[in-house]
């Protein structure tokens, strides 16, 4: 018996950040994805050129968001690969300012650099989201990902726990994601915000050898399971009694 639609107030979105081929972005959008995100960083892996980012979107959907990932990028870069996906939305995941956020004049998200150690050292501040969120309110959400060495996606999985109980804020929880984990991660941190979101990058791709992934190249059934596990995690909140998904 099929369960009852979950409500939209516990409807978890699905990004999946770093595709680079056609037959990834056609995978996600067949898994049923809201958005996919494409890096616009040259250091990274990952990364696409705003041309080749808009070929890969012309295959998207209605209502499938093409997003755009910057890190410290220039005006001028930014404004050309607007030009080219007049409708992605743009993430800015380095030093930005609320300022250098709001001159682009798109709607943005803005990553915030979540800790990985459980307390400062040396007597350092701990990260204040609730602050952070305040900084940044002219943002759509705040995504969270794992503050680790350079920029872009960390694929590190920082302690959820730890986040303050109520954030007034729309939430994109990133950082180390997979099928296996995000269930757990949804339950956690959806009742600390006003909605929850989650992104995925390094969790979907295809297996190296040595236990790391193929950078930019995903997998369709670890997308397919990332989705199932998303959804569980719906109907868990809704209070429906579902079986996990298995990988």
């Amino acid at each position: 018996m099929n369960s009852a639609p979950t409500p939209a107030s516990t409807r978890t979105r699905i990004k999946i950040c770093g595709l680079t081929r056609e037959e990834d972005v056609d995978a996600a959008v067949a898994a049923g994805v809201d958005a996919v995100g494409f890096v616009m960083y040259a250091p990274s892996p990952r990364h696409v050129s705003a041309e080749r980012a808009a070929e890969l979107a012309r295959r998207l959907p209605p209502f499938v968001t093409a997003v755009l990932l910057f890190v410290n990028a220039s005006a001028a870069d930014i404004a050309a690969a607007c030009a080219l996906l007049p409708t992605a939305l743009l993430q800015f995941h380095g030093d930005e300012t609320p300022e250098t956020c709001l001159q682009a004049g798109r709607t943005f998200m803005r990553a915030a650099r979540i800790p990985l150690d459980e307390s400062p050292a040396d007597g350092a501040d701990a990260f204040d989201l609730v602050k952070y969120v305040e900084d940044f309110k002219a943002a759509q959400a705040i995504l969270l990902d794992a503050h680790v060495d350079g920029f872009g996606g960390s694929g590190k999985t920082f302690n959820w726990s730890l986040l303050p109980p109520s954030v007034n804020a729309h939430l994109v929880l990133s950082g180390g994601l997979t099928p296996a984990n995000v269930t757990d991660g949804i339950l956690q941190v959806r009742p600390r915000c006003k909605t929850l979101a989650v992104d995925v990058s390094s969790g979907v791709e295809i297996s190296a050898p040595g236990g790391s992934t193929l950078k930019g190249i995903k997998s369709a059934d670890k997308i397919h399971h990332f989705v199932a596990a998303v959804r569980a995690a719906d109907d868990l909140l809704a209070g429906h009694h579902v079986r996990l998904p298995t990988a």
